[in-house]
């Protein structure tokens, strides 16, 4: 989500590398660059409304943190497989530590789905996976985070405007600067809002006046998320997504967010519950294989979009609706996963787009970043050489190519 960061980016080297044109070299960033950039962002912040008193206050703090853009520079090469992320984020001591909250906060957790309308258990499931229930929040200061990725320029114009967003809270009131601490790409708060979905969607359910997403309570920062996944689309009573086994035979060409159909029609293909149960409901779905055809499969339904609003990594969306139905009392997943498997590196993915770019099945770039046309054209290589066309990107694919 342009909202959270926490947790959620470990999962990022699995789909994408982090977009934006490339910044200045690192050798080049200095405390004395920053303050250069400052004041030249000052007369743009008072040009949105941010008064010079609450700007200087706030800026007299900031300096640059070089561990800050160095740990953002490091994302575009993480990689990490879904299963090694899930092994974490989903760990037994993360579902029982959710079943405590569960119990502790079951009054308010009660008037907020009921409020909004969106599952506790999910909303639970992201407060774990964002800051441990509460207690990882982050202790860097956010404007000096954001300003030190804005000056670092790759994505300007990104962190500056969560800048702004950032001096609007304070001029606000809702927050005083001491107490405005997150993480290291400015997320802030027990879920782990950006600045600008703070001031978009940020509740005050206590009734105290102000939406304090950074208290010791976690309150308003429990129903601030509701709101954002009932802003997102959240169905009331609907499943972000179920596995499924499917038939031998079955094709695989089908796979992919892009694919919806009934769930009668998914049953008429053979796909049956993980218990083997007839799948039921009347909605729509579609059949992700993050793992490929080795590895579990899923129906994913509308509230998958609504988490997917949160954070649009797959593995992220799988976690939380995993996590939400083990804190809810549910078996983990049936189906095993290729822990043969390695996922690629940036270099290699982007090694393996120009190879499809070759063959002439790619029509996207060579950036690393692996989406829907980077599946379609693996399926479509796959297909070629007479293998299973999951569109699952492998070292065996990429091998295959060169």
């Amino acid at each position: 989500m342009r909202g959270v960061f926490g947790l959620i980016l470990a999962c990022l080297g699995l789909l994408l590398a982090l977009p934006g044109a490339k910044g200045q070299d690192m050798q080049e960033l200095s405390e004395a660059g920053l303050q250069d950039w400052i004041a030249g962002f000052r007369g743009r912040a008072l040009a949105q409304g941010v008064s010079a008193a609450v700007f200087d206050d706030v800026m007299a703090q900031v300096h640059y943190l070089p561990d800050v853009v160095e740990r953002d520079r490091k994302q575009d090469e993480f990689t990490k497989t879904i299963w090694d992320y899930l092994d974490k984020a989903v760990s037994d001591d993360r579902i029982a530590a959710g079943q405590r909250a569960l119990h502790d906060h079951a009054a308010v957790l009660d008037r907020i789905e009921a409020a909004y309308g969106v599952d506790k258990h999910v909303i639970l499931a992201i407060w774990g996976l964002e800051s441990a229930y509460g207690a990882v929040r982050g202790d860097i200061y956010t404007p000096g985070a954001l300003a030190s990725l804005a000056y670092e320029g790759r994505r300007e114009a990104f962190f500056e405007a969560e800048l702004v967003a950032a001096l609007q809270i304070v001029q606000s009131g809702n927050v005083t600067v001491d107490q405005m601490l997150g993480s290291w790409a400015g997320a802030m708060g027990h879920t782990q809002f950006m600045p600008s979905s703070y001031l978009k969607l940020a509740v005050d359910f206590d009734g105290n006046g102000r939406a304090q997403i950074w208290a010791e309570d976690p309150t308003d920062a429990l129903a601030s998320t509701a709101a954002y996944l009932a802003n997102a689309g959240w169905k009331t009573g609907g499943r972000w997504g179920d596995e499924v086994t499917l038939p031998a035979g079955f094709d695989y060409g089908l796979a992919g967010d892009r694919t919806q159909k009934p769930m009668a029609a998914w049953a008429a293909l053979g796909l049956r519950a993980s218990d083997g149960d007839a799948l039921t409901g009347n909605g729509w779905a579609a059949l992700l294989l993050p793992a490929g055809a080795r590895g579990p499969a899923f129906l994913v339904q509308d509230n998958f979009a609504a988490i997917e609003a949160y954070n649009k990594a797959d593995s992220y969306v799988i976690a939380v609706g995993h996590l939400a139905d083990r804190i809810r009392g549910g078996a983990g997943f049936i189906g095993s996963w290729p822990r043969d498997l390695r996922a690629l590196t940036l270099p290699e993915r982007i090694e393996m787009q120009q190879h499809l770019l070759d063959a002439g099945v790619y029509a996207g770039e060579a950036d690393g970043k692996v989406g829907p046309l980077t599946v379609t054209a693996v399926r479509a290589f796959q297909r070629k050489i007479g293998l299973i066309p999951d569109g699952y990107p492998s070292l065996d694919v990429l091998t295959r190519l060169r």
